[in-house]
């Protein structure tokens, strides 16, 4: 008797955002198949006698090539396992989980999508940016700096031009070429990006700058999203516009507490 597998998305870091039916699913899994980028928390929830398997990459250090993960998926629903493939954020953004699908459709296994909080949404919640507002941006566009070879790259200047907020997921560490297609599309130096590294984790900090400057933003650790767009401005209150010479290059930590972070100059530490 076949098992089925469980495309499951474990949301953008923060255990607390992980959904009922992941939890549910996760505790009464037979083998799970997780990402790098996967909170060592959610593991927890795993039983002990479950298999777990490894099958992610970090910072494009491929460590399984995806139909080596399709393989095992397949493999391990025909013996008649309960199978998890859990993923950060989102499953079925910027997750292979289209690939993942095809390959379970033409094995004949039975598979179940359990959708999580995507990263995108996780970080501009917990750095206070909202990502429409009426007056500012009625759409959002995600999009990935890194294509797959033999792909149509992206049309930034129509993007750009469509006065969406931007949401930019893997955009590496070199931002210049982002930054490149950015200003060619063509927008404004001084329209308002923020960099969120490790969002909705303790470990969460954010970076606010213009377009103009953000080829010489800082390297912050791994994974990070970029955002670009007139909302930005509002992602802290205590900061009033980009365009003052305090406000420019800020850091500021960023968590879901009960007070609103404040700005300062330099790195703060997260509050436990």
């Amino acid at each position: 008797m076949k098992g089925r597998v469980y495309l499951v998305g474990a949301g953008p870091g923060d255990p607390e955002l992980l959904t009922l039916k992941a939890l549910r699913v996760l505790r009464t899994a037979d083998a799970v198949l997780y990402d790098d980028l996967v909170a060592p928390e959610i593991l927890k929830f795993v039983p002990s006698t479950a298999q777990l398997h490894g099958v992610g990459k970090r910072c494009g250090e491929k460590k399984i090539q995806q139909e080596e993960i399709n393989f095992l998926m397949i493999a391990l629903a025909d013996s008649g396992l309960q199978v998890v493939r859990l993923k950060s954020g989102d499953p079925m953004i910027f997750g292979r989980a289209g690939e993942e699908i095809e390959a379970l459709r033409k094995a004949g296994v039975p598979y179940e999508i359990v959708p999580g909080v995507t990263s995108a949404l996780g970080a501009a919640a917990a750095a206070e940016i909202p990502l429409t507002h009426r007056r500012m941006s009625s759409a959002v566009v995600f999009i990935t700096a890194h294509q797959a070879s033999g792909s149509d790259a992206a049309n930034w200047a129509k993007l750009a031009g469509s006065g969406a907020t931007l949401v930019i997921y893997m955009p590496g560490r070199d931002h210049a070429g982002i930054t490149a297609n950015l200003k060619n599309a063509p927008l404004s130096p001084d329209t308002p990006c923020a960099i969120v590294s490790r969002g909705t984790t303790k470990q969460q900090k954010v970076f606010r700058t213009t377009v103009g400057a953000l080829a010489d933003a800082p390297q912050l650790p791994s994974p990070t999203l970029l955002v670009v767009g007139e909302v930005v401005r509002l992602s802290d209150a205590a900061i009033s516009s980009l365009a003052s010479s305090d406000a420019d290059n800020v850091f500021f930590s960023s968590l879901v507490t009960d007070s609103h972070p404040q700005p300062t100059s330099t790195v703060q530490e997260p509050v436990a």
